[in-house]
């Protein structure tokens, strides 16, 4: 049990943690998830109560200034790196700007106070989304010593660092800012920003020994698809508790292809997971009442995953189990549902988060109990598409 696999170690490295300028790897630069360390006041599924938070938090350390702080666990959390800037009397002004939508949990979007200051380690966030508009597609990997099973999931927005636990991840872009001092006057850059790739030269190279005409994003799709495998996955459990992944190169260009093509379905299902439609065989009893608020969900018995009540009006019935087979972090991605979409208070704060309130800014009263239905639909094609994947030789 727990048993490290020599063979990892002779595969390629997907980022070097002790060496991010190493060439030999997948990615030369990745990131940490964003960490706040006040997730009470930094996200919410409401942008009006975000801001709101935000501004009375704010508000709050300036009257401290030049006072000892007061540790008001109701106002503030006196972190680290808040205690440096109330020290030097560095005073701080909420910007509406830095709301923005990030990857909170598994397929959980909520808004986001994005900043340096009140965001305790954005870490290099902030090269691979410089701003709210930049495009860019992010593998999220589990990090080392998480007790789970190791896990994966792309994403398109800023992931929080406890998306699938630890969350190491892994672009296909970063951006460079422009140093528009070293501009002569005849270049006009188009953006203050400048992309580079996020997959290496060097394992470009190795990999157009299979088929000169592989890309980067083939390379991208490539590590996604393959890093679902239960076989890797199983047999490398121990590795992926202790180390980053290293990655094994199959040693044919169609197996290559199978695995760069299951990646691509796999991250076009989980980016588009809102635009999925419901799984067909699923049973709603009690939508025509129209009231779509939730408090809590819950399974109809601790033995019956097949059913779900949704509100006291509304339920779902004949949920097929193998949508419960696509787990992240421990927790099928159903369940991480059903247990971030719900009403809570935050203890210490007492603020309270309200998942119905992203529904409601964003124009959709369903939007929760579409998500759950898509989701479904979204775990059942995912573990076809594992079960399809060609086998690994070690």
């Amino acid at each position: 049990m727990n048993q490290r696999d020599e063979v990892f170690k002779t595969f390629i490295p997907l980022g070097d943690k002790d060496d991010k300028a190493a060439k030999t790897v997948f990615c030369p630069w990745y990131s940490c998830g964003v960490k706040t360390q006040r997730d009470a006041w930094c996200y919410n599924f409401s942008k009006v109560a975000l801001a709101e938070n935000m501004q009375r938090t704010i508000n709050f350390y300036n009257e401290h200034i030049g006072k000892e702080p007061t540790y008001s666990t109701n106002h503030i959390n006196w972190t680290y790196a808040i205690l440096a800037n109330h020290k030097k009397g560095c005073r701080n002004y909420y910007e509406g700007d830095c709301i923005c939508t990030a990857m909170y949990r598994p397929y959980c979007k909520q808004n986001l106070y994005f900043d340096r200051t009140w965001n305790e380690r954005v870490y290099q966030m902030p090269k691979l989304f410089p701003t709210p508009q930049t495009e860019n597609l992010v593998i999220c990997v589990s990090g080392i010593g998480v007790t789970k099973e190791f896990s994966v999931i792309i994403v398109n927005l800023i992931p929080d660092l406890e998306l699938i636990g630890k969350s190491q991840c892994f672009p296909l872009y970063y951006y460079e800012k422009v140093d528009h001092a070293q501009l002569s006057l005849f270049d006009r850059p188009s953006d203050d920003y400048v992309r580079c790739d996020g997959i290496s030269d060097f394992i470009l190279k190795r990999t157009r020994e299979l088929n000169p005409k592989i890309t980067k994003k083939d390379i991208f799709y490539y590590v996604y698809g393959l890093l679902h495998s239960p076989e890797y996955r199983s047999r490398f459990s121990a590795d992926l508790k202790k180390m980053l992944p290293h990655i094994p190169l199959v040693e044919t260009y169609a197996d290559f292809n199978s695995f760069c093509e299951a990646g691509r379905q796999l991250a076009q299902i989980h980016l588009n997971y809102e635009t999925s439609t419901p799984y067909e065989s699923v049973r709603l009893i009690g939508t025509e009442t129209s009231n779509f608020r939730v408090e809590k969900m819950r399974f109809s018995s601790k033995n019956d995953k097949r059913t779900i009540i949704y509100n006291s009006h509304i339920r779902l019935e004949n949920i097929p189990l193998e949508a419960y087979d696509y787990v992240l972090n421990g927790k099928s991605a159903v369940e991480w549902i059903m247990e971030r979409y719900q009403v809570s208070m935050n203890s210490e704060s007492q603020i309270k988060n309200d998942p119905n309130c992203w529904a409601e800014e964003h124009g959709q009263p369903r939007y929760i109990l579409d998500l759950l239905l898509k989701i479904i639909k979204v775990s059942v094609d995912t573990t076809t598409i594992i079960r399809k994947l060609p086998p690994l030789l070690f």
